[in-house]
């Protein structure tokens, strides 16, 4: 088995660390370091990374790792788009959009698109062209996407879709939307589907404000407008209408897995960077770390992120297997989550008064965690589907 990278938890990397994956870890990180950190700040100013990112992402084989190569991508697994995410969480590039991007926009159309759309698209995304998003979070339609508004009217050999959107992660950048609308608003669920818009080339679409949030400020998420866009029929993703609500369940456990990916990554940065800081600072003439009440709040801080992990990792094995369920998924999603910002949060607190300065990751970390519980459903949605269950 590969030799893991540097860890702040003590844990063998499961059976689906392979060669390759490893090296696309170590690759990911190295871009990271050269390419999007000595710009962070600029970003979160700006509030996206630069355009050309996404392509020299592209051109260093970062993009769609887990699509095929006869559509332009690496033919790799969800392996893969964990490593890219767990190396940019670990480098603390959390705001790059790249892991929705490849793990959650570019699947769809994997497998839920047809050959044509498969060869029409995927090959563009892989390049960095075209950038992927899904808009689902209306104004008044969010982890209820029963509730969804925007309409997809059919007008002879095109659709007219109108309505709007909000939340849109990559939506000032985006230039490929998956879009769930109502082909038949009468239906409920079953009259929803998925519409893909290349904005590049559609009259009629408006990208609104890049909302202003608490954390993750380097990235783009805005709301979008959809005022009569026609796109031809053949953008209706896979062959039938009224799809879009089965295609949605049926890639929102890969969704969720990833968030909590990400959610590892983060927990093992910030328990790494207050290690750091604890061994660093003194109180009383010794540092911070002696402290019996230091040693134990870490103690179980990563006796929790240690346990976690390994629930994480073995879901990406089930997912790899074809065997991780929706329930599981939300357990993954909701557990990670709620770890992660109670981590940051203790983490925070260990760092005294510094912690709550910007100069200092872990001030970044805790408004930056706070959203994950948020997106990809709710964690009271994930518990709502665990009840399912029972």
């Amino acid at each position: 088995m590969p030799t893991p990278p540097d860890s702040v938890l003590d844990l063998p990397r499961p059976s689906w660390w392979t060669d390759d994956v490893a090296l696309l870890r170590e690759m990911t990180e190295r871009f990271s370091t050269a390419e999007i950190m000595p710009n962070y700040a600029r970003y979160e100013e700006q509030g996206k990374v630069d355009r050309a990112l996404w392509t020299k992402a592209g051109e260093a084989g970062l993009l769609c790792a887990q699509i095929p190569e006869a559509y332009g991508g690496a033919g790799g697994s969800h392996a893969h788009d964990a490593a890219i995410a767990e190396a940019l969480g670990n480098t603390g590039a959390d705001g790059f959009g790249l892991p929705l991007h490849n793990a959650i926009a570019a699947p769809y159309i994997l497998h839920c698109g047809t050959e044509e759309q498969k060869r029409r698209w995927l090959p563009r995304m892989a390049t960095g062209e075209l950038i992927g998003a899904i808009a689902m979070t209306e104004p008044c339609a969010g982890s209820d996407l029963q509730g969804v508004r925007t309409t997809a009217r059919r007008d002879g050999n095109h659709y007219v879709i109108s309505g709007s959107k909000t939340f849109i992660t990559n939506g000032q950048h985006a230039n490929l939307i998956i879009v769930v609308a109502k082909t038949d608003p009468s239906a409920g669920a079953k009259g929803t589907s998925l519409m893909i818009v290349e904005t590049d080339e559609a009259e009629g679409f408006e990208r609104g404000r890049n909302l202003d949030k608490i954390g993750v400020h380097a990235n783009d998420t805005s709301e979008l407008f959809f005022n009569d866009v026609r796109v031809p029929t053949a953008n209706l993703l896979g062959l039938e209408e009224g799809r879009g609500f089965y295609q949605l369940m049926g890639q929102l456990p890969q969704e969720r897995l990833l968030i909590a990916n990400q959610a590892m990554a983060m927990i093992e940065r910030a328990l790494a960077a207050t290690i750091d800081y604890v061994k660093e600072r003194t109180v009383f003439g010794r540092p911070v770390l002696d402290h019996q009440n230091t040693q134990f709040k870490l103690a179980e801080l990563k006796s929790e992120a240690t346990m976690m992990k390994v629930f994480v990792n073995h879901c990406v094995g089930e997912h790899l297997a074809g065997r991780l369920t929706p329930t599981l998924a939300s357990m993954a999603k909701y557990l990670s989550t709620d770890l992660q910002f109670k981590i940051a949060d203790e983490c925070l607190q260990l760092h005294g008064g510094y912690g709550y300065m910007n100069e200092y990751p872990i001030a970044r970390m805790f408004r930056d965690s706070r959203v994950q519980r948020i997106y990809g459903g709710t964690n009271e949605i994930m518990k709502v589907l665990i009840a399912r269950s029972l």
